[in-house]
């Protein structure tokens, strides 16, 4: 399997984000939501997280 990512700064937000996650699919979504939860005021849920995994590329 290889590593996936998902960089904040890539959508628009008010904070105009710069992070940017890689690793495997399962540590990118995990992180992501944390992340995305914490920051950005989204709530950790499976259809969130399916949203999250649209947007991850390939590294």
């Amino acid at each position: 399997m290889g590593r996936k990512f998902i960089d904040c700064s890539e959508y628009p937000s008010d904070n105009n984000c710069s992070v940017k996650i890689s690793g495997t699919e399962d540590e990118v979504l995990d992180v992501a939501a944390a992340h995305a939860a914490a920051t950005h005021g989204h709530e950790d849920t499976p259809e969130f997280r399916e949203q999250l995994r649209g947007m991850l590329k390939d590294e």
